[in-house]
């Protein structure tokens, strides 16, 4: 049985060693001790950290990962199906609910489009000028602010600023990740330094909205840390991202945010 340390283990499973000391923290990984105190894994882990990453790419959470692992310990397929079917069936509804919102206001937004590309009328807006929102009706009804928001669950008692600073993606994962965020955020309208982060706006492009919400879910499931607000209004986007300042640098170096 090959065993390895923590370095060598990063390089062969492509986890970064910050990640690595995370999933051992969070109970998903585990390490023995040489008489030094190094941490060594064995060939268990490289498999471990194999399925931990399957099943990461499934947007499954942490603690579903860790419940799965459980039943992965034992040894039986069927069993981890079984498991996992639900979850996934989860994330399914979750997908097609935040389809289902955004498809509706797709729709909304064409119908504005619509009563714009019309001649406009003569003087100031008015309320059938098509720039302003149109009253509820028993058959149209007014849009609802669309309101996502992805923030960590960290233990009873701690808030999103304790979560573990840890990304666990690789390395050209990162830089893929990071390249995403910055065409998305080269679409920005303007921007805002907050506390602890920024708030960036976008136009309501149905497109780059599914954009910024996936770009959202799929940060949030790699680095827990960040705390992501969505608020999707008729004429505009607005994301809303937070990290503890043990977390400013990498915050400066995706959004750049001035922390």
């Amino acid at each position: 049985m090959s065993t390895y340390r923590i370095s060598q283990l990063a390089e062969i499973s492509g986890v970064p060693a910050t990640t690595l000391r995370f999933y051992e923290t969070a109970g998903l990984l585990s390490a023995e001790r040489t008489a030094s105190g190094y941490r060594v894994y064995g060939d268990e882990a490289v498999e471990r950290l194999g399925f931990i990453s399957s099943a990461k790419h499934l947007g499954l959470p942490l603690e579903e990962i860790g419940d799965l692992l459980e039943v992965w310990e034992q040894g039986v397929c069927a069993s981890v199906r079984q498991r996992m079917l639900p979850m996934v069936t989860d994330r399914i509804g979750d997908a097609d609910n935040r389809i289902a919102e955004l498809t509706a206001f797709s729709a909304y937004l064409a119908g504005v489009r619509a009563d714009l590309s019309e001649p406009a009328p003569d003087g100031a807006c008015g309320p059938d000028c098509g720039c302003l929102t149109a009253p509820a009706t028993s058959t149209t009804p007014a849009p609802v602010p669309l309101t996502l928001e992805r923030r960590p669950e960290p233990a009873p008692g701690l808030s999103w600023r304790d979560v573990p600073v840890a990304c666990t993606l690789s390395g050209d994962e990162y830089g893929e990740r990071a390249q995403q965020w910055q065409q998305v955020l080269d679409s920005a309208t303007g921007r805002e330094e907050i506390d602890d982060g920024l708030r960036v706006r976008f136009p309501s492009d149905p497109n780059l909205v599914a954009e910024v919400a996936r770009l959202a879910a799929a940060e949030q499931g790699c680095c827990a840390f960040f705390d992501f607000t969505l608020h999707l209004s008729p004429d505009a986007l607005a994301l809303t991202v937070r990290a503890p300042e043990t977390a400013h640098a990498l915050l400066a170096e995706l959004f750049g945010a001035k922390v």
